[in-house]
């Protein structure tokens, strides 16, 4: 059974600045909701979502944006948990091929494609690990059958031939290559993309959906909160709470016990790598099981990714990547391409901070991967810890707790069979009439987003030579996205701002835009 949203969902779902005002005012005015949800990255989004399709009454307030955190730096792999499955973790290595076959065949099959993984046979991969991994790769199968996701989704793995490996990786060094292993995982279009259909989707099931307003004091009733744009303190009263602030939780939650991880890549030209469609796995040397990523965009860029560091001190707005970890990346990716990458190859760079549980392990690489869902004595729920890929049953788990706490009138979770907006079956995604990089980013919505263009012929023209994003997206960030400055639409709701260059040659087109849209100028 698929949910639906509600009839007219474009208006329902939509997210603007005067929508925002006109929920702000409410929560203000002394609206009570049986659930108020902290954070608006991927699990907070995902608990809004879960609990107003339920038919609660819920409201979100993020700090800063939507996807503003941890969630939009992932590699935006949607991964059926290979590397838990080598750590001996059946149980999550199943729970998180399960989402992946609920992302890609239920919820968001816009969003999330089929992306190719080549491990290279190169000298440095010996027989035994070459076995090893292949032994792993037929057991990450097994759970993808086992999780009723299709072969036509998501096909077998097998061995490629030197000819074959070339073809799908031209860049790999060809000295003593003998052939690969080809496996089949999920990757995201983009992650903020993910957090911003989820928040539209709660949207539509009522959910009141509230940037720019930090929570400054948090209690099992509700919350103390500022609006970022005026300064004004106000009170949001809540039968339930749920803190989801990621790496931020121990700050409302002092009683939780993070210890936080970085997770940094790097953003190559894929002319540069000569990594195309398929990303390749380059083994870290010493360490088992563990690989860097080269992984190929829809905009002709690659990301090279990721590192496992501990951070100590204060949690950053926007945590930074040191020098350590270009150079580590660098080293690692260069191992298994024909060209040694240099740091003039770096087009850009980006890190975010796993919201792991302190625990016992010396390594934060060994530290669970596992979510947690804690109840503070005054009745707080904060979930922390997991990944993206099992961010609906995160959300799940933490909403259940909160029902459970307060005796809230609500059923199970129903998120399994709720769309988010713009999903559709790849076969009906094809057939809309709009240019394929917007069906891969908007889904059915792609047509209105042409439609804009067609009404204004120059809101069809890039925002910037080379950039591949027109001015609608421009528009349709800020009318039905929630975008409210120049920053959310080039940092979040495009990307355009993970190449410094591409940001300032875009920022001017972009300014204006978002300036005459918020006016009301543009038709």
């Amino acid at each position: 059974m698929t949910i639906p949203l509600p009839a007219g969902s474009l208006r329902a779902t939509s997210l603007n600045a005067a929508r925002r005002a006109a929920e702000l005012d409410a929560l203000a005015g002394g609206e009570l909701v049986d659930l108020l949800v902290v954070g608006g990255g991927v699990t907070g989004a995902g608990v809004a979502l879960d609990a107003a399709s339920r038919g609660l009454r819920v409201a979100l307030l993020e700090a800063q944006d939507l996807a503003f955190g941890t969630s939009r730096w992932s590699s935006k792999l949607v991964h059926g948990g290979l590397r838990y499955l080598a750590q001996g973790d059946v149980a999550l290595a199943h729970e998180s091929a399960v989402e992946r076959g609920v992302l890609m065949t239920r919820t968001a099959p816009h969003l999330v494609r089929a992306l190719p993984q080549l491990v290279p046979l190169l000298p440095e991969l010996g027989r035994r690990e070459e076995a090893a991994l292949w032994a792993g790769l037929h057991a990450g199968d097994v759970l993808r059958r086992v999780a009723r996701t299709p072969g036509s989704v998501l096909p077998a793995p097998r061995r490629v031939p030197t000819a074959e490996a070339l073809a799908l990786a031209p860049g790999l060094r060809r000295a003593r290559l003998r052939g690969g292993l080809l496996s089949f995982d999920g990757q995201l279009v983009d992650d903020a993309r993910l957090v911003v259909a989820l928040a539209r989707t709660a949207a539509g099931f009522g959910a009141r959906i509230v940037t720019r307003a930090r929570v400054v004091e948090l209690t099992g009733d509700g919350a103390e909160a500022e609006d970022g744009r005026t300064g004004r303190r106000f009170a949001v009263r809540a039968r339930a709470v749920v803190n989801a602030t990621g790496v931020w939780a121990d700050q409302l939650t002092p009683d939780v016990r993070l210890r936080p991880s970085r997770g940094s890549h790097l953003v190559l030209d894929a002319r540069a790598t000569g990594i195309v469609g398929a990303s390749v796995l380059a083994p870290v040397p010493g360490q088992a099981n563990r690989f860097v990523f080269l992984l190929p965009q829809p905009n002709g860029r690659v990301h090279v990714g990721l590192t496992d560091e501990p951070v100590e001190g204060p949690v950053p707005d926007v945590p930074e990547v040191p020098e350590s970890d270009v150079d580590f990346l660098l080293q690692a990716a260069s191992a298994v391409l024909a060209r040694r990458l240099t740091r003039a190859d770096v087009l850009g760079s980006f890190a975010g901070l796993r919201p792991l549980l302190a625990g016992d392990a010396g390594r934060t690489a060994d530290l669970s991967r596992r979510h947690a869902v804690l109840t503070s004595e005054d009745g707080v729920v904060t979930v922390v810890g997991g990944k993206l890929t099992t961010y609906r049953r995160m959300a799940a788990d933490a909403v259940d707790a909160a029902v459970a706490r307060r005796v809230l009138p609500a059923g199970p979770s129903r998120t399994r069979d709720v769309p988010l907006v713009g999903a559709a079956p790849p076969a009906r995604l094809s057939t809309l009439d709009a240019p394929e990089h917007l069906v891969s980013r908007y889904g059915t919505e792609s047509v209105r987003v042409a439609a804009l263009a067609e009404l204004d012929p120059t809101l069809a023209e890039p925002v910037a030579p080379g950039v591949p994003v027109n001015a609608a997206e421009v528009v349709w960030a800020v009318r039905h996205e929630g975008a409210l400055d120049v920053d959310d639409v080039l940092d979040r709701r495009t990307r355009v701002g993970l190449v410094a260059a591409d940001r300032a040659a875009a920022l001017p087109a972009v300014t204006d835009l978002v300036e005459r849209t918020l006016a009301g100028i543009l038709a």
